[in-house]
């Protein structure tokens, strides 16, 4: 039995949806599975919870915040007989042209945090997406209303960036966003040979000079519930 899911193989669908939060955890099974969905870990916070979605078999699992924290889950998941993990959550948006609530296809995470890179034991590793997943969540996506953005990310290991020019830098390579685990899954499930994806709400719009406007909380609702919808459908897909 892993150390921090305390499951039994079997317990967890092959197809996990991985949010940061335990709370949006058990928000996401009662709002997005199917009735008769069970809870299968609770250890230190870390709801999971198992079930259907549209009769397919799903799992939710909180990673807490961070390439850490995240990184132990994502393992143990592994250990447990998962097959593939799709990382769902918000992110900031760097990308002209976006707003709030929008949603982004993270088709590759760069490594701010170095976590990731420790872990691949190679300096320059360009961490992304399963292709096939990419691909599916973005034809998916054209069939809703809510703008989705399709590019690279960046994956840090500071909320608070102390330096005002960190947002210009990433956003000058193309990057559509920053979040907190992408770079991470992406990692571990290639080491691993399994598949993952990062979709995420646009929570907060980053200015090249360091200024951040937030989201309000009935806009970023609206907006993770429509990413919610496309995520439970590629994670089955």
């Amino acid at each position: 039995m892993p150390i921090h899911l305390r499951a039994e193989p079997g317990d967890y669908a092959p197809n996990v949806l991985c949010p940061g939060d335990p709370v949006r955890a058990q928000y996401i099974a009662e709002n997005f599975f199917d009735s008769g969905f069970r809870q299968v870990n609770s250890e230190r916070g870390m709801l999971g919870f198992t079930g259907t979605f549209e009769g397919r078999p799903i799992s939710v699992q909180a990673t807490g915040m961070g390439c850490p924290s995240a990184g132990i889950v994502f393992e143990e998941l592994i250990m447990l007989g998962v097959t593939r993990l799709v990382r769902v959550g918000t992110c900031g948006g760097l990308g002209d042209g976006m707003a709030m609530g929008d949603t982004v296809i993270a088709v590759a995470a760069s490594s701010d945090d170095t976590t990731p890179l420790r872990y691949a034991a190679m300096e320059g590793f360009a961490p992304s997406a399963t292709f096939t997943l990419a691909e599916t969540a973005a034809r998916l996506s054209r069939a809703g209303d809510t703008p989705v953005h399709v590019g690279p990310i960046v994956t840090s290991g500071i909320f608070y960036d102390p330096d005002p020019g960190t947002f210009a830098r990433w956003k000058r390579l193309g990057h559509l966003g920053v979040e907190m685990e992408a770079s991470m899954m992406y990692t571990i499930a290639a080491v691993k040979g399994i598949e993952a994806l990062a979709i995420m709400t646009v929570s907060d719009l980053l200015g090249e000079s360091g200024d951040t406007e937030r989201i309000s909380d009935a806009e970023l609702k609206a907006g993770v519930d429509q990413m919610m919808q496309l995520s439970c459908a590629v994670a089955t897909s």
